[in-house]
């Protein structure tokens, strides 16, 4: 499985936040029709156009994957974006993400299939051959330039990593 490490500082997002239960796969359909409500109602163009594209790409959006509760096997699941400077609506939640070293999957292809078949290949094809562990921290889909209706679409999923 092909992946790079990169470093990357703290920083910043906003965004809309929804509780997922990770029982029985749920989560893989219960993000995407996420997705689907905050295209249709807006909320990731307005998100997209904030994004401040300081530390990531201009107008990109995040998945975020988030406060884990493995005893209640559920995350927080935000579509978000690189915060911009001033203020910011009420609606939308906060989240510092931490400085940490990440690996990087590419997801290539439409989506969701596309990254659906990446994060279910990282734990078997990845921690279980590399001398990484996964590191305390939220985990990131980094989607540049938005768009689910291409056929070839780039996006990737951030893991942070440390060394066993």
């Amino acid at each position: 499985m092909d992946y790079r490490i990169i470093e990357k500082e703290a920083f910043s997002v906003v965004g809309k936040a929804l509780r997922v239960s990770m029982k029985d796969g749920e989560q893989f359909r219960l993000i995407p029709q996420f997705w689907t409500e905050c295209l249709a109602n807006g909320a990731v163009a307005r998100l997209t156009s904030l994004a401040a594209g300081v530390l990531l790409p201009a107008h990109s959006a995040l998945g975020i994957c988030t406060d884990f509760s493995p005893e209640k096997d559920q995350f927080t699941y935000l579509i978000a974006a690189e915060k911009p400077s001033g203020e910011i609506d009420s609606d939308l939640v906060e989240k510092t993400i931490p400085a940490a070293t990440w690996a990087v999957f590419d997801a290539v292809g439409e989506l969701p299939e596309s990254i659906q078949t990446v994060w279910k290949r990282i734990w078997p094809e990845f921690f279980g051959v590399t001398d990484y562990k996964h590191a305390d921290g939220p985990e990131l889909e980094l989607y540049p330039k938005y768009d689910d209706t291409m056929e070839s679409y780039r996006c990737e999923v951030w893991i942070p990593v440390e060394k066993k």
